[in-house]
């Protein structure tokens, strides 16, 4: 009678992780690393982070149209990402983020979704 395992099987990517070295000697990210990296994450200064939470708390406060959206700050400036469901939903959401002190440019890449 076959024996069953009660952990998780493991990727081979996982065992490759754990057990292969690098070639400079380097240790391998881990996946959240890996994933920030394709999100490009990027650390914000205090100034940066303020500006941010503001700018989200704006958004938060139009209502669950804002839900697919994302924001990027990069000094004065703010970059919106996501989808909505219609243009109106987009000029509201710029609205709000214009009317928050300290943004100087609004990049806009949000994608209204095809009806």
């Amino acid at each position: 009678m076959p024996r069953k395992h009660s952990l998780p099987p493991i990727s081979y990517d996982d065992i490759v992780r754990s057990t292969v070295i690098d070639p400079d000697s380097s240790e391998r990210p881990t996946r959240a690393q890996e994933q920030a990296a394709r999100e490009g994450f990027c650390a914000l200064d205090p100034e940066e982070q303020d500006l941010h939470d503001r700018v989200t708390a704006a958004l938060v406060a139009v209502g669950p149209v804002a839900t697919g959206v994302s924001v990027e700050v990069n000094r004065d400036q703010v970059t919106l990402h996501g989808h909505v469901d219609n243009v109106g939903v987009l000029h509201i959401l710029e609205a709000a983020t214009a009317r928050v002190a300290g943004v100087a440019t609004i990049r806009d890449w949000v994608v209204v979704r095809p009806t």
